[in-house]
């Protein structure tokens, strides 16, 4: 007889299962169904997940119940059937694994998104209906994930106590920062739900190994309880019409041992793992014995495909820079025909305050650059409006704008009505991109709305140039949008996305800037790439801060790839060590772009733009610009 869940936690780590929602769409299952009802609708698919994450190593199997309240389950006209879906879940999992595998009851947050203002006392019953049925069907125990509000998961727990003495699993759906969405520190939250009965806490979704080590780092002392740690495969991409995550198994298996170093019991995964994710954890922890946790440097160094947001010593300047007009200045696709010409990347801030930005902003105008880009709320996190910093930045720094505009969160009405408001600002360097997809940021409730292909948007953005609107009226005047589009080269078939790339230009871009390259001799294809082009090209560049930022970029985010010697160049490099390396092999990779574009694209990370303008400097200082 196995022993208690308790008990094994405290005598070996145990390896967790993978994700069911974005495996069974892996599968070929569209989104927009109940994955719950397949428990009654296709039990044969559902035991055979369940068999296929024990087969990998998994020992703690969490039943296919995470949406299964009434709440959730409302939408497809289940509420009726939410505990003969529960049952069936049970029953499943157990019939797919072998008698040393753990049952859990998964029980995910109900109150986000369009039912954040779900009331108490309906939360409270759907709750209970759950959980009840859980432990009623015979659960191991219980597992509260993905929750984002401390209250809602100290509801649920409360609940828990009463109706069972199984453990019990918390764990929050948080990012880098160390406070959850009640403004409480990670630290308190964890102390607070320990205190109300929890037996393990820990961490799912929302991030990927990094975002949940850095996560742990912040509060190491002051983890009382064993943790759990279920990792997003990455972030994901949107590729050929399906979601696509990037992380390797090969990374999770060594992020499976820092997790156990760090005192994770139960390492798993979630959104896009898969079993070969979890074989290679499980391969990883076997036998392992964690390591001493050596006190590491509190970085802020996730990096979101764009940028990320991090705190810096400058300041603002303390006198207004009085803004100057941009009415006759040549545009960069201009400047670009005959010199180098840099553009630089802030993203906007998550928060109200804008000292910093404005600061990183003034600090690149002070160096020349030629063009601040703004993303649209990357990695579909909530950002501070890019139109409202753009015109802030075209009038109080004198630089030039550049705004990103994308195609996720703008039905045709808003994306018009969005252009017309930047025309009327005389902001009128624009990139159409795609958008990350709304339910993988920090609202997965929220719709993605799609109504453009980034392709249609390229053409619609012109049109308006020759006085139409979307809808085929005139508009009394002619906008003037200079409209870029965005370009991975860090791909398998170079020669594939040159194609696509052709026909954004054959839409009408005006330019291109591509993702990030670490690779020189990729810089050399891409230019021969291209070569051919009607439009210029703006290769980017963005420095390393560290080691894990390294790492994590490698695994973890879509379209971008780092060499094996500029992972090997970043290893172990942290703090002002490693951003100075960074900055070195972005130097040497603009000495190789300098001698094949003219067009430069810099992106910052972390808000460490003291790093983009030492590296524009650099670019001046190689093209002879005074």
């Amino acid at each position: 007889m196995k022993p208690d869940l308790r008990e094994a936690l405290g005598a070996r780590i145990l390896t967790g299962d993978g994700a069911m929602g974005t495996y069974l769409y892996q599968m070929g299952f569209p989104v927009g169904v109940s994955y719950e009802e397949f428990n009654l609708l296709r039990p044969e698919l559902i035991e055979n997940v369940h068999r296929r994450y024990y087969e990998a190593g998994a020992r703690v199997i969490e039943t296919n119940t995470f949406s299964a309240n009434r709440e959730s389950l409302n939408k497809y006209g289940l509420d009726t059937d939410v505990e003969a879906i529960i049952r069936a879940g049970v029953l499943l999992a157990r019939a797919g694994v072998g008698d040393d595998a753990y049952v859990v009851g998964a029980v995910g947050a109900i109150r986000a998104g369009k039912r954040r203002n779900i009331r108490t006392s309906e939360l409270t019953k759907s709750f209970q209906q759950q959980i009840h049925a859980l432990v009623d069907a015979g659960v191991d125990g219980l597992i509260l994930e993905t929750f984002y509000d401390l209250e809602e998961l100290e509801l649920a727990l409360s609940i828990a106590r009463k109706a069972t003495s199984l453990p019990v699993i918390c764990q929050f759906a948080v990012e880098k920062e160390a406070v959850t969405q009640d403004g409480l520190s990670l630290g308190a939250a964890f102390e607070r739900v320990r205190s109300a009965g929890a037996d393990v806490v820990g961490f799912n979704c929302r991030s990927g190994p990094n975002g949940i080590m850095r996560a742990i780092d912040s509060i190491a002392e002051e983890i009382k309880l064993p943790l759990s740690v279920f990792p997003n495969a990455g972030i994901p991409d949107y590729v050929d019409g399906k979601y696509m995550f990037t992380a390797s198994p090969e990374y999770f298996a060594d992020s499976a041992r820092k997790f156990a170093d760090r005192g994770a019991r139960i390492i798993g995964g979630c959104c896009g793992t898969t079993p070969e994710h979890i074989a290679a954890i499980a391969e990883a922890l076997n036998g392992y014995i964690p390591q001493a946790v050596q006190a590491q440097e509190a970085t802020m160094e996730t990096l979101q495909p764009s940028v990320a947001v991090i705190s810096s010593n400058a300041e603002p300047q303390s006198e207004p820079i009085v803004p100057q007009s941009q009415e006759q200045e040549p545009s960069i696709v201009e400047l670009v025909k005959h010199r180098h010409t840099v553009i630089v990347e802030l993203d906007p801030p998550r928060d109200l305050d804008i000292r910093k930005f404005m600061a990183g902003a003034a600090a690149l105008k002070a160096v020349q650059a030629d063009a601040v880009t703004m993303a649209d709320n990357s990695l579909a996190v909530t950002r501070m409006s890019n139109i409202a910093l753009a015109s802030l930045v075209g009038q109080h720094v004198g630089i030039r704008p550049l705004v990103h505009i994308a195609c996720r969160d703008r039905n045709q009405i808003g994306t018009q009505s969005h252009m017309m408001g930047l025309d009327a600002l005389g902001i009128d360097h624009v990139l159409a991109v795609t958008g990350d997809p709304a339910r993988f940021g920090d609202l997965p409730d929220s719709s993605s709305v799609y109504d453009l292909t980034s392709f249609e948007m390229i053409r619609m953005i012109k049109q308006l140039n020759t006085g139409v609107a979307f809808s085929g009226k005139p508009l009394k005047q002619k906008a003037k949008f200079v409209v870029g589009a965005a370009f991975n080269p860090n791909v398998k078939h170079l020669d594939k996305a040159v194609t696509r790339l052709e026909r954004k230009i054959d839409s009408g871009a005006d330019y291109i800037m591509t993702q990030p390259v670490y690779d020189k001799e990729l810089i050399v294809r891409v230019a021969e790439a291209t070569k051919h082009l009607s439009v210029p090209v703006f290769i980017g560049i963005m420095p390393l801060a560290s080691g894990r930022n390294a790492e994590y970029l490698h695994n973890e985010v879509p379209g971008i790839q780092l060499s094996d010697e500029v992972r090997q160049r970043m290893a172990g490099l942290e703090g002002e060590t490693g951003r100075a390396e960074g900055v070195r092999i972005a130097e040497e990779l603009l000495d190789a772009a300098l001698d094949h574009f003219n067009g430069i694209y810099l992106i910052t990370p972390f808000m460490f733009y003291e790093m983009t303008a030492q590296l524009t400097e650099y670019v001046w200082s190689k093209t002879g610009r005074k």
